[in-house]
């Protein structure tokens, strides 16, 4: 068998910055998401860009507070096409800011606010409306306040408050999920960086894949491994084996790992705001032929998606190659979403392109240098409980693209095989 291994082609340089090389700047990092930001507004035709979902957040102002924070609404930062981008956050973090990037924050542009922590501060504090005034003043100032007026995702109070401010709201997420969808070189080697952390991650699964263990052991072993390389956030391990493989449940249990089990993980991780999603499958102890053929047939998947990807190319050409739902056992593919599937991964888990029979085939997008994404491709096994599941990411350029997850995929591995 002729296999030919991916190798390294982004640089991962290391969790911390050095004089003696060049890595991450991050400074050009912050220019770069705010022009891309700007660049969609006025694509968009958006006057402002009013942002309370936490990776558009990070990504458009730099700030971040921890991840017991995310997406919990109390956060929510303004962005237009001149000056610094604007956060009102969750008390003292409004203060830490300005000592954290004083060249961005003073008291200005970074000072506490409150809209009620998802409805646990009730509509009667006027938290809402006061947060609404304060916004429209500040737009009013720039000379905004009669323009359409970006807003990703915010509570339906907040949403109601600002429309009777008589701003007009308009949708900003898809002008964020553009500004996302194309990464700079440094967005590149923190993704790459935060890969290769799984990839040792997956060294030290594979090695204690044994019966006995729990699909929860492993879990809290990749928890416990990626802080030490200097993650920041462990979002999600997927744990699974055995007949609780088919179907796909996407949460770990207890479960005891036995002979002869087929196991596959993702490990979604955040490293400097940028994530991974990345499975691998193994089986422990021994193989049966319908394992490998399970496998085999969800390689076989992937690489023909790779072999599709390249600047220029169409989400619906890459979908086309994967199986319907009907044929792996679903009723549609509604049904089968997230098994044959492609995401763009950055600081969110789930960007531009989204790559499915569900949306590709009728609303496909073309390919582009700089996109990072993930391919996944799952298969059922024919004794009915075994399936295999695979993810890669990828970097387009424009040669086409470069996998950046380089754990060992290309054959059914067996853990501690007898």
């Amino acid at each position: 068998m002729n296999v030919e291994f991916p190798v390294a082609t982004s640089p991962a340089p290391g969790v911390i910055g050095v004089d003696w090389e060049t890595r991450v700047d991050f400074e050009r990092l912050r220019q770069h998401r705010i022009a891309r930001t700007r660049q969609l507004m006025a694509q968009e035709d958006l006057g402002a860009l009013l942002l309370f979902e936490t990776s558009n957040i990070r990504y458009a102002t730099s700030t971040q507070i921890g991840y017991w924070a995310f997406n919990k609404g109390e956060r929510y930062a303004l962005v237009t096409q001149e000056g610094r981008p604007r956060i009102w956050d969750f008390g003292s973090a409004a203060k830490a800011h300005r000592l954290q990037l004083p060249h961005m924050y003073d008291s200005t542009n970074s000072v506490g606010g409150n809209t009620g922590l998802q409805g646990a501060i009730g509509p009667e504090a006027g938290l809402h409306s006061r947060a609404a005034a304060e916004l429209k003043q500040v737009l009013e100032a720039e000379g905004l306040a009669g323009e359409r007026i970006g807003v990703d995702m915010a509570e339906t109070g907040v949403f109601l408050a600002l429309q009777a401010e008589g701003l007009n709201v308009v949708d900003g997420q898809q002008a964020m999920m553009k500004a996302r969808e194309i990464k700079s070189p440094d967005e590149i080697i923190l993704l790459t960086q935060a890969c290769a952390m799984v990839d040792g991650v997956y060294q030290d699964i594979f090695e204690a894949l044994k019966p006995g263990i729990r699909e929860s052991d492993v879990v809290g072993l990749a928890h416990a491994r990626l802080f030490q390389m200097g993650s920041e956030f462990v979002e999600a391990i997927n744990s699974i084996a055995g007949e609780r493989c088919s179907p796909h449940p996407h949460v770990f249990s207890d479960r005891l790992i036995r002979p002869g089990d087929q196991a596959y993980f993702d490990i979604i991780h955040v490293f400097n705001g940028y994530r991974t999603c990345y499975y691998r499958t193994f089986v422990v102890g021994r193989a049966t032929q319908a394992q490998r053929d399970a496998f085999k047939q969800s390689r076989e998947w992937m690489d023909a998606a790779i072999e599709l990807v390249k600047p220029g190319a169409s989400t619906d050409e890459i979908a086309k190659v994967w199986p319907k739902a009907e044929e792996f056992g679903f009723e549609n593919e509604m049904d089968a979403f997230g098994l044959q599937f492609g995401h763009g991964v950055g600081v969110g888990l789930h960007e531009r392109p989204i790559i499915s029979r569900l949306n590709s085939i009728d609303a496909p997008i073309e390919i582009q240098e700089g996109m990072v994404f993930a391919l996944e491709t799952y298969a059922p096994a024919a004794d009915g409980r075994s399936a295999a599941r695979i993810e890669e990411e990828l970097v387009v350029t424009a040669d086409g693209s470069k996998i950046i997850t380089l754990f060992p995929c290309e054959e059914l591995m067996v853990a501690n095989a007898y």
